[in-house]
């Protein structure tokens, strides 16, 4: 991380060792700083009172490396950030006027998104700040990661019978809540299918009518206009010396005949008109058997309109004008398919009523298993944890696992109870605590003091170490409340949880120190104007000056440094 302007600290770099990081200073030098400056890119309230005084803004970048399948990469990808050779690249700005902006993977994007990547990066553990498990819905997940295939295995089954589950009840509420509803529009699509099958409507049929409605009103005038041009072209029997096309025509063609043999071309436009009279002569006989087919019977002309308004009546209920018959056509081809849909409710119900009893009975045998197999796994935890806590300084603390289920009369039955289901079973987890012998076993978050609290985190970290998905475990002023022997064993098993994780450690203790893979000294200056603070990274002489310091008080007290020396061979020997 790189922190500017936030609080005492002016400027800044702070690199965290892959594996465990000690964070040392005097009361006050800015390790709470440190701490902050991590909430921050997590997403933490963003306080302008954190703003360094005279600067505009306080400003923390981290680098966070991680596998790019890894969920909070995921995650960050599809709020459009990008990996940068395997990191993520975070930075949060908070301007003295209480503004705060975040970016992730060069993408500007809501503080709220930094919240969200925090549950699957780091753990955090402290006095006012305790995060992860005391969370009921973690400690379950956590309880059956640590179960392992014994979980795992019926989890996945009861998951997927579950999601069935919840399906077959929906369609099956679906259909009997609605079953009024679709009892009225299975009526209707009856209703509307026999109207159609009465009237036997034909495709086109509707324009074809209309055509034939068209001529049957107008046979009188369409028969005198069909006569007056036959005889325009062929002429009136009852007018010898009338003269018509085709006689004029034919005229015609006589005269061109007579002389065509004396040019070509005067033949061919004889041919031509000889092929024109011969289109008349066609034209007028269509135009003859026209007038004498032509049918003006009225009674046929109130058959095609009485045939016209049905058509016309179906169209307007059940098609469209546009489309005219062919749409009632096709809504009765869709209403006869809705209509076995609707006619097949009964049996489907009995169908999915069936299924859905059985698969409640599937999910009581699967969340059986399950409770049974958290159960078991919840003992085991217990009793690993108890176990750490007396080399804690909580010897007589008892940590316990409540694996319990809450009585429901619409849910599933488990142990001859009928009890509430969820799609990760029945049971609810819970951490209690009982801190000394004869106290009621309460939840951690309010059986335990700040310290205690801190401590029992630890212990269940360890117990739980690489079961848990988060890579960062912060703990800060775990160490509140020990000392001596109990110290020692705080930093072993911090460094034993380090061993599967990354873990940063805010401590005043030489001892937890000591234990650490880097340690990192934070200290202030005073130049008389402006309070800066450094960190720096301890190696060799430097970190056993500053051990000595917090043993002592004095860098150069020769017992305090030979306690120092004492403790890092110490702590390097139990590695």
């Amino acid at each position: 991380m790189r922190i500017r302007s936030l609080g005492v600290i002016d400027d800044a770099v702070v690199e965290l060792s892959p594996g465990f990081t000690a964070v040392t200073g005097e009361t006050g030098a800015g390790k709470t700083m440190v701490v902050t400056s991590l909430g921050l890119l997590l997403g933490g309230r963003a306080d302008p009172a954190l703003v360094r005084i005279g600067a505009k803004a306080a400003v923390v970048e981290g680098r966070i490396v991680m596998r790019p399948d890894a969920p909070a990469a995921l995650r960050a990808e599809e709020a459009g950030a990008e990996l940068d050779d395997g990191a993520l690249l975070i930075s949060r700005t908070v301007s003295a006027e209480g503004r705060s902006r975040a970016h992730v993977g060069g993408r500007s994007v809501p503080v709220g998104l930094l919240a969200e990547l925090a549950d699957d990066l780091v753990a955090v553990h402290g006095q006012t700040d305790q995060q992860g498990l005391l969370r009921p819905a973690r400690q379950r997940q956590a309880l059956d990661r640590y179960a392992g295939d014994a979980v795992a295995v019926p989890l996945e089954k009861y998951a997927a019978a579950h999601r069935r589950l919840r399906a077959v009840a929906g369609e099956l509420e679906e259909i009997t809540t609605r079953a009024r509803e679709r009892a009225q529009e299975a009526d209707l699509l009856r209703f509307g299918l026999d109207e159609i099958a009465a009237v036997e409507p034909l495709s086109g049929e509707d324009t074809e009518l209309a055509a034939e409605a068209e001529r049957l009103g107008h046979a009188e005038s369409l028969s005198s206009a069909a006569q007056v041009a036959h005889a325009a072209l062929a002429g009136n029997v009852e007018d010898p010396e009338g003269v018509d096309a085709g006689a004029l025509v034919a005229g015609a063609h006589r005269a061109l005949e007579s002389v065509r043999s004396h040019d070509p071309a005067l033949g061919a436009l004889a041919e031509r008109i000889g092929e024109l009279g011969i289109l008349l002569g066609d034209v007028a006989g269509e135009l003859a058997g026209y007038a004498d087919d032509l049918d003006a019977d009225p009674l046929r002309l109130a058959a095609v309109e009485e045939r016209r308004a049905a058509l016309t009546q179906l169209i307007r209920k059940y098609g469209s004008t546009a489309s005219g018959v062919d749409s009632v056509l096709e809504w009765a081809e869709r209403g006869s398919v809705r209509l076995l849909e609707l006619d097949g409710d009964d049996e489907r119900i009995d169908e999915l009523t069936a299924e859905r009893d059985g698969l409640r009975l599937e999910l009581s045998a699967l969340a059986q298993a399950l409770t049974d197999a958290r159960n078991e796994a919840a003992t085991r935890f217990a009793s690993a944890v108890t176990e750490e806590l007396a080399s804690l300084a909580m010897p007589h603390a008892r940590v316990t696992i409540d694996v319990r289920q809450t009585e429901d009369p619409e849910g599933v039955e488990v142990g001859g109870r009928l009890v509430a289901y969820g799609p990760s079973g029945v049971d609810e987890v819970e951490l209690l605590l009982a801190p000394h012998p004869g106290a009621q076993p309460r939840p951690i978050a309010k059986g335990a003091s700040g310290g205690e609290l801190s401590r029992v985190m630890l212990a269940v970290e360890v117990v739980f170490a690489g079961s848990d998905p988060v890579p960062t475990y912060l703990f800060d002023e775990v160490d509140a409340g020990v000392g001596g022997k109990a110290a020692v064993e705080v930093g072993r098993r911090l460094a034993k949880l380090a061993k599967s994780a990354q873990v940063v450690v805010v401590t005043h203790l030489p001892q937890v120190a000591a234990f650490a893979d880097r340690q990192l000294l934070v200290e202030k200056t005073n130049d008389g104007s402006v309070t800066r603070s450094g960190v720096t990274v301890l190696e060799g002489e430097a970190r056993i000056r500053e051990l000595s310091r917090m043993l002592a008080g004095h860098e150069d007290s020769a017992s305090a440094r030979a306690h120092a020396e004492e403790l890092l061979a110490a702590a390097r020997s139990s590695e």
